[in-house]
């Protein structure tokens, strides 16, 4: 599609495109997490502004990154059921759009982040953009089955930007809940690698189940699973959090770990699809269980 086309596309429609490069579903998760990051950090509800702004300012540089992905893997997007619809591959945007976009997200998220929060914060933001959109997106994803193991770094740095937006540096709690995301990662991905094997592998990418098989991925799967469990308990042990969050990831590591013992045992796409999805679940309803635990619980009226 030439640009005399992309020019015909209705503005409404064009807008989506656009909002379909920053991947906002994903990001929720992101800035949600950074969030429970922020409201963690210390004692009571954090200033509001500082808040607003440090969420605001990794949300736009976080869609940032997402754009920067899709610029990238353009090629291979086509190429792959999941994502041959995207804005680039289908033509809605052209490429340069694209990198237009993320420069202007980009450097608003940074600025917002520099004039309103602190450069601690800044500097960790930017360093997580460029792990992501360049080390993760652009050469491991191409060249190892390990891609999501060593980049997902860059997806379990959103509580330590909320952290330090609010305190101004590291600590333990925040490696903690880095160390939870870090563990999840690997399983998250790598059941939707397996139901959508062959897509990976028509896109040339090294992801585990299309080098190594099925059954390697779905051991290593249980492995993380089992770590992540254990990792689970530590804002327990680090005070973070009490009683509430401690009986509600149990329940979580119970699902979860049954989940990936079923595809170790049995595979089948549709398993595979249900871990996807209750790894979702997992993440969200253990920041939501950190964030009822420490803050709301001592508000409730029992």
């Amino acid at each position: 599609m030439n640009m005399r086309t992309i020019a015909l596309v209705p503005a409404p429609a064009r807008l989506r495109a656009f909002a379909a490069l920053c991947k906002l579903r994903v990001n929720s998760l992101i800035v949600f997490t950074a969030m429970i990051g922020m409201l963690l950090a210390q004692e009571g509800f954090p200033p509001a502004g500082r808040f607003v702004a440090a969420s605001l300012g990794i949300w736009l540089v976080a869609c940032a990154a997402a754009a920067i992905n899709c610029l990238v893997e353009r090629t291979v997007d086509a190429r792959m059921m999941r994502t041959a619809r995207r804005p680039l591959p289908t033509g809605a945007i052209a490429p340069a759009e694209a990198l237009g976009l993320a420069i202007l997200l980009g450097g608003a998220g940074l600025t917002v982040l520099h004039l309103w929060v602190n450069h601690l914060t800044l500097w960790l933001t930017l360093a997580t953009f460029l792990g992501y959109a360049v080390i993760y997106t652009a050469i491991l994803k191409p060249a190892t089955p390990m891609n999501i193991v060593i980049g997902g770094a860059s997806g379990a740095m959103p509580p330590v930007l909320g952290w330090t937006a609010m305190t101004g540096h590291l600590a333990a709690e925040p490696l903690a809940l880095f160390l939870i995301i870090f563990l999840w990662t690997p399983p998250h991905f790598w059941s939707l690698a397996m139901a959508r094997r062959d897509d990976y592998a028509r896109a040339g990418f090294p992801m585990l189940p299309v080098t190594h098989g099925i059954r390697l991925t779905c051991l290593h799967s249980l492995l993380y699973a089992l770590m992540l469990a254990a990792a689970s308990y530590l804002p327990v042990t680090l005070g973070m959090s009490g009683a509430l969050y401690g009986v509600a990831v149990s329940a979580l590591n119970a699902m979860f770990v049954a989940q990936a013992w079923r595809l170790w045992r049995n595979y089948t796409d549709a398993d595979a699809w249900r871990m996807f999805r209750g790894s979702l679940v997992y993440l969200s309803g253990l920041f939501l269980a950190l964030f009822v635990d420490r803050l709301l619980l001592p508000w409730l009226p029992f």
